[in-house]
């Protein structure tokens, strides 16, 4: 963790418990309500997810636990505000079923978010119209390319970080945008020897 009071980048898990803890479809939410609207009390989480204050409440323990949130500073009881400890959340290498199975939620949410995003795009300005993009490409790689591009792809998005935490690095304009990263091997089966 770095300054007190600052998200360090990423918090990786590993613990299956951890896993399936953040597995759960309103703390994902609160997750990332935190990181785009956070810090803010389980008053204000039951405000943006409708959920009722004491469930709110409880997830947000629940997330303490395992490390995702904490204490942003002194309250008690619903006037005590929280924060994400990270921007993102990353179980890469995590190899188990509790892993697997929060890759699968994820990708629901991803799923949901992005049709709920192109269900309202006729809504957008239109450069912002032209400049989203859905699509795909198919590339013949080794294992060890496709790791690199991974890389590669990883240190352009974090050219972007100091945006994060410091609203007056972000030009004018600027607003939130999901970049949603996949790629895996089309053939599933084991290749030949």
């Amino acid at each position: 963790m770095g300054e007190p009071g600052t998200p360090q980048r990423t918090v990786h898990l590993e613990d299956p418990r951890a896993l399936r803890a953040y597995a759960h479809p309103t703390r994902m939410e609160l997750v990332a309500l935190l990181r785009t609207e956070g810090p803010f009390t389980a008053t204000r989480a039951a405000e943006l997810t409708g959920e009722s204050v004491a469930s709110c409440s409880y997830h947000l323990r629940m997330l303490a636990k395992y490390g995702l949130v904490e204490e942003a500073e002194s309250g008690a009881g619903r006037d005590k505000p929280w924060r994400a400890t990270a921007h993102y959340t990353d179980w890469q290498g995590t190899d188990s079923e509790a892993a697997d199975a929060l890759s699968a939620t994820m990708a629901q949410r991803y799923f949901e978010t992005m049709t709920q995003a192109l269900r309202t795009r006729r809504q957008l300005p239109a450069d912002w119209r032209e400049a989203e993009q859905f699509g795909d490409d198919v590339v013949y790689l080794t294992a060890a390319e496709l790791a690199d591009l991974t890389g590669r792809f990883r240190e352009l998005l974090e050219s972007y970080d100091d945006r994060l935490g410091d609203p007056a690095k972000r030009p004018e304009g600027a607003e939130p945008v999901t970049v949603l990263r996949v790629a895996f091997r089309n053939r599933r089966e084991e290749a030949p020897s």
